[in-house]
């Protein structure tokens, strides 16, 4: 597997999570990263997504001011931070990545050839 998320799970509305996306990939550094989402009978939507080096970051507008994508090259990690959380967020969360030429920007799921499993985050009313 060459991309593990983790960290999703039941919260409240208005907590806070973090997922985390371990990379097994060679020359994490290069590589665009993004977060998708699936809720229940709806189609996989983006979510946010980070450049490689310098990182520049990008979001969609449900989720701007309220999540914050960030990676750390040394642990071939990216992570979610998710904060204001409502029940319109419920849905599996599952990161992707890429390789990628400095200055390209993905946000399509078609874009992306690595995908992790998912994982699950539920935000009760």
């Amino acid at each position: 597997v060459q991309l593990q998320a983790c960290g999703g799970g039941l919260v409240q509305a208005g907590d806070s999570r973090r997922l985390s996306c371990a990379a097994a990939v060679p020359s994490f550094s290069r590589f665009f990263m993004a977060w998708f989402r699936q809720a229940p009978g709806k189609e996989r939507e983006f979510v946010a997504a980070i450049s490689r080096n310098p990182s520049s970051t990008f979001y969609a507008d449900s989720v701007k001011g309220r999540f914050a994508i960030s990676r750390d090259n040394a642990k071939n990690t990216v992570y979610l931070q998710m904060n204001s959380l409502k029940p319109e967020d419920t849905a599996v969360y599952y990161c992707a990545g890429r390789p990628s030429i400095l200055t390209a920007i993905y946000i399509s799921p078609e874009d992306y050839d690595r995908w992790g499993q998912g994982t699950l985050v539920t935000v009760s009313s």
